[in-house]
């Protein structure tokens, strides 16, 4: 562990100069570069061994025993398997807390790679690989990261530090509530009272060494759809002597493409509705008597979300009406959209910037994925972004997506995740702390 080595390098610096938190930056980046072969071994491990939301049992164990001997007070257990960790600065401040999701998906690897996951399980009744598909593991690790490093310098915080390790992130289907709004709900964000929050998303499609992100509106709400149809059954032959829910089903799936063409002002932000899937007839000669639809809804802001939602359940039920069928709706209602603070975020990008160099912090379009990070922005002000993960000279389009089984991602991004959540960090703290700088102290005295 290069922990002791990192210490006195700091306590040094801090003895002999009386630097402010921004002079933390120079040792962040040395620390982070020395460990960089142990974030990387870490993220392989978890990605050779991925874990199911609320089954992340391993990867907690390994975080928690991680976090203790590196001083954090450490509880585990919130939400089922979730971490939380604590380090307290040697001086007053805000609470600060960074995020990690922990959960894999029910995808079948397909990279050859050493480290491959070849873990099988049953999910919703069907026989799949689990793996890291969405980069999780990378998150994970590289939040490891940055609690060594910010251990290492714990008595020139100006504040307090929390770290959440959070399971299921891609949801839960046993009826449980669960990621984000759970830790919430256990008290992730109490005790201390956390004043702002950061989490980073690895990103296939991004190069390495780039940074998105955006103010305000940054990922979509996901809603669930289903409508159930009722109609008439009736032979195949004779249609006019029943109420057809498949042809129903047809037109209103044409109908509900409206709401975007039609009624979205997409001017300000675009919004989803599909149709997934659709379940009903037995037979080539049977007109059914009933049938089921499955779909997303992907909005951003309550008034389009609800917009949404009405035109729906009208087009639905009217068109089923003038069919001579009757529409069921139901709207199951998913993650808010991720909404990065203004504020928060225009008071932070100047930190990512000096990091990364000015045209590697990209301003990055509205995205329809989702994100359950949501949740800590609807009761305190947070910042999320994006972190490259495609190999330098590779193209977007050339690379798999997320939630793929060729999903793929360059270890070689890592470190600017690290040195970017500590590099936030200390510049909160010195942005927010209520402890009188060291020159402005001397003026005082000097009277």
């Amino acid at each position: 562990m290069n922990k002791p080595i990192l210490c006195g390098l700091v306590a040094g610096l801090s003895l002999s100069t009386g630097f402010a938190q921004s002079g933390l930056k120079p040792v962040i980046n040395q620390s982070a570069d020395a460990i960089e072969s142990k974030v990387i071994a870490w993220r392989r491990d978890f990605h050779e061994h991925p874990e199911l939301g609320n089954q992340e049992v391993r990867t907690a164990t390994i975080v928690a025993e991680h976090l203790r001997k590196l001083g954090y007070e450490v509880r585990e257990k919130v939400a089922v398997t979730g971490v939380v960790a604590v380090l307290k600065g040697g001086k007053p401040g805000p609470v600060v807390a960074l995020r990690a999701d922990m959960d894999g998906l029910p995808v079948t690897e397909r990279v050859d790679i050493p480290f491959k996951s070849k873990v099988m399980t049953e999910f919703n009744n069907q026989k799949t690989g689990v793996m890291h598909a969405c980069g999780h593991d990378s998150h994970v690790a590289i939040l490891m990261g940055v609690a060594e490093v910010l251990a290492s310098m714990q008595k020139d915080l100006s504040g307090t530090v929390k770290l959440i390790f959070q399971p299921a992130e891609e949801g839960v289907y046993n009826g449980q509530t669960f990621g984000a709004n759970r830790m919430i709900e256990e008290g992730a964000l109490e005790n201390p009272k956390v004043d702002a929050i950061f989490g980073l998303h690895i990103n296939s499609q991004t190069e390495v060494g780039k940074i998105r992100y955006r103010p305000g509106a940054t990922m979509a709400a996901v809603d669930q759809l289903t409508i159930k149809l009722k109609g008439k059954q009736t032979h195949g032959a004779s249609p006019w002597s029943g109420v057809d829910p498949i042809v129903t089903a047809s037109q209103i799936v044409m109908g509900l493409q409206t709401i975007v063409s039609r009624n979205v002002d997409i001017t300000e932000n675009p919004a989803v509705v599909t149709v997934g899937a659709i379940h009903g007839g037995i037979r080539y000669n049977i007109i059914p008597e009933s049938l089921e639809m499955i779909g997303t809804i992907r909005t951003f802001g309550d008034t389009q979300q609800a917009l949404v939602h009405r035109r729906i359940k009208e087009i639905s039920t009217h068109i089923a009406e003038s069919a001579g069928a009757k529409a069921d709706v139901e709207i199951g209602t998913g993650y808010p959209a991720t909404v990065n603070d203004p504020g928060l975020t225009d008071k932070m990008i100047p930190t990512l910037e000096a990091l990364a160099g000015k045209d590697n912090v990209v301003l990055s379009p509205v995205a329809t994925g989702a994100e359950d990070f949501s949740y800590f922005q609807k009761k305190i002000p947070g910042f999320f972004f994006f972190l490259g993960g495609m190999a330098k000279g590779k193209s977007p389009y050339d690379v798999a997506p997320h939630h793929t089984p060729d999903f793929y991602i360059d270890e070689s991004g890592f470190t600017l995740g690290v040195k970017a959540l500590s590099h936030l960090v200390v510049d909160y703290m010195e942005m927010n702390s209520k402890a009188a700088p060291a020159s402005a102290k001397a003026k005082k005295v000097s009277k």
